[in-house]
């Protein structure tokens, strides 16, 4: 498999403990047993393989003293970063590594009313967070904002509006999965992912837990402190998965209706009748789709 993109998940703590979270990460978590060096191996061995993106995500990664560091070390690997916040506190140091070329933000949102953001976050920080985005679109850092919509009647469409009067342009809109803090009614499993969890990505645990994506959470491929990422990525468990998800996900003869569509990857047509890792329309749970031309196409990466 070739590969392009890598989540690197550097801790479980958070300021935040979101009602959906698919890592369950919060203010109890920690930071694993992966170190520094742990990590900047693993960053080596994803740029030998292709891997032309990373994202540091969590948990809260600005949490991690490593994260200055990590950035750095990304991007002399010469690959593009990206670091998913739920921006409540960004440190100067960190603002001076995010405007560096090469480096993009991303972060969660739920609504433009403090009070309803607040009840998915269960902590405070709509403030915070705002100011933040208006800082990134200040410091012209590129910046996509995930709206997920987590309960009926949620003002999503008004954190839109809100988020574009502030000057974000790439918005996009996810549902509620099923999976960690966000399970309601079903088990988690594999309808709740988008189907692209074998196009070319890994995702890296605090622990060193190698799983296909940050969402396939049960579905642990190997783990780095005791194997190579090559050997991970051509070993019999990571065979064995892609070939599990990809007869999950194989494309069908049947035509895309109206009455197929349904809330697999967000308001489009189910897998069933698209090709393996298309989730078009509307971004549903990818960020790229909408994006300015002049940003590189990036995978399928599911909000938080």
């Amino acid at each position: 498999m070739q590969m392009h993109f890598m989540w690197l998940e550097i801790t479980g703590k958070c300021q935040l403990e979101c009602v959906q979270c698919y890592a369950g990460s919060g203010p109890t978590g920690t930071h694993g047993t992966m170190t520094a060096p742990d990590w900047h191996r693993v960053i080596d061995e994803a740029a030998g393989l292709g891997v032309e993106e990373i994202q540091f995500i969590g948990g809260e990664p600005t949490l991690h003293p490593g994260l200055p560091d990590l950035i750095d070390h990304g991007l002399a690997r010469g690959l593009r970063v990206e670091v998913f916040s739920n921006l409540v506190h960004i440190k100067p140091l960190l603002w001076d590594k995010l405007t560096q070329p090469g480096v993009s933000l991303a972060t969660s949102w739920y609504s433009d009313d403090a009070v309803e953001h607040a009840a998915i976050t269960r902590r405070p920080g709509h403030v915070r967070t705002r100011a933040n985005i208006i800082e990134a679109v200040r410091r012209s850092i590129p910046l996509r904002v995930g709206i997920i919509g987590v309960h009926h009647g949620q003002r999503t469409d008004q954190a839109a509006a809100m988020l574009a009067d502030l000057g974000v342009t790439d918005i996009e809109h996810d549902r509620l999965r099923q999976i960690g803090r966000g399970v309601r009614d079903r088990p988690q499993g594999v309808d709740q992912l988008c189907g692209a969890c074998t196009s070319g990505s890994l995702a890296v645990a605090p622990d060193g837990t190698v799983w296909p994506c940050v969402m396939a959470r049960w579905l642990p491929v190997g783990n780095v402190r005791d194997s190579t990422l090559r050997d991970i990525v051509t070993g019999p468990s990571m065979v064995s998965v892609t070939e599990y998800l990809d007869a999950h996900f194989a494309p069908t003869e049947a035509p895309c209706v109206p009455k197929m569509c349904n809330p697999q990857c967000g308001p489009s047509c189910s897998p069933a009748c698209r090709p393996k890792g298309d989730c078009r329309p509307a971004g549903g749970c990818v960020p790229s789709y909408d994006s300015p031309p002049t940003r590189p196409p990036r995978p399928c990466r599911p909000n938080r």
